[in-house]
């Protein structure tokens, strides 16, 4: 074989290799900010849901209740 087909032959090769490895980084950079997102989606709904649960605990509601009595 030729030297020259060889050389061709690998840089070929690196080219594709390093294609293939810039894609793969894309890819993994798009799924990371999805996660991401996803993840401060489940944050806030966790934020709001005990917030409701703390404003919905008897002890809370009977004192509202008490106070509006008391006026």
């Amino acid at each position: 074989m030729d030297m020259n087909v060889l050389v061709t032959l690998l840089t070929i090769a690196v080219v594709l290799l390093s294609v293939v490895i810039v894609a793969l980084l894309a890819v993994m950079t798009i799924v990371l900010v999805k996660v991401n997102r996803i993840v401060k989606n489940i944050d806030a709904i966790a934020q709001n849901i005990a917030s409701a649960s703390d404003w919905l605990s008897p002890v809370k509601v009977m004192n509202h209740v008490a106070k509006l009595f008391r006026r």
